[in-house]
C-alpha cells in the first residue's frame, strides 16, 4: 500500500471530488495543503462554482487538461460515481477519504477500481503521509494504525 500512496503523491494534477463552500470540510483542508505545497489542485462539486476562492467543477470531465489522480471526499454513494468517471476518462489513481467511521468508503466503488486497474487506497487521508504532516494528522495515523484503520492492500 505505502508504494500506491507514494505513487499518489507524487501526481502533480489533483483532483479533490466533494469539495465544498465549507472551510473545515476533509476535501478543503487538502485542497488548501496540497495547494500550499506546489500541486495543482482543482475542486469538484457540481453544486457550487467556486472553492477556496478558485473554480470548481461540477465532474472530472470539466477539468480543462484532465487529472493524474483523484481524492474522494464525497458520501459513500457519490464515491461510487467518482470511480466510475475515473474509469470512463482514464484516471488511474483514486484515495478513498476516510478517518473514523466509513468517511467516503464505498465497497462497490473499491471493487469496480481493482475491476478497471485503478489504484485505489480505500481510506485513510493524504495528509497523515504528506510531509510536513501536522499533529492532528499525525495522532489519527497513529490511532488509525493501533485499530486497524489505516489502508491496507486487498
Amino acid at each position: 500500500m505505502q508504494e500506491l500512496i507514494d505513487d499518489f503523491l507524487k501526481q502533480k494534477r489533483i483532483a479533490i471530488a466533494g469539495a465544498s463552500r465549507s472551510k473545515d470540510a476533509p476535501a478543503n483542508v487538502n485542497y488548501r495543503k496540497l495547494h500550499g505545497l506546489g500541486y495543482e489542485v482543482f475542486a469538484v462539486n457540481p453544486r457550487t462554482d467556486m472553492v477556496e476562492g478558485a473554480t470548481c467543477y461540477p465532474n472530472l470531465r470539466a477539468i480543462p487538461g484532465g487529472v493524474d489522480a483523484v481524492l474522494a471526499c464525497t458520501p459513500p454513494a457519490g464515491t461510487l460515481a467518482v470511480a466510475r468517471e475515473c474509469a470512463e476518462l482514464g484516471i488511474r489513481r483514486l484515495w478513498i477519504h476516510r478517518s473514523f467511521g466509513q468517511g467516503s468508503v464505498s465497497e462497490e466503488a473499491v471493487a469496480l477500481c481493482r475491476e478497471k486497474g485503478i489504484q485505489v487506497i480505500p481510506g485513510g487521508c493524504p495528509m497523515m503521509f504528506r510531509a510536513p504532516v501536522d499533529l492532528g494528522h499525525r495522532c489519527m495515523r497513529w490511532m488509525l494504525r493501533l485499530t486497524g484503520g489505516l489502508p491496507r492492500a486487498a
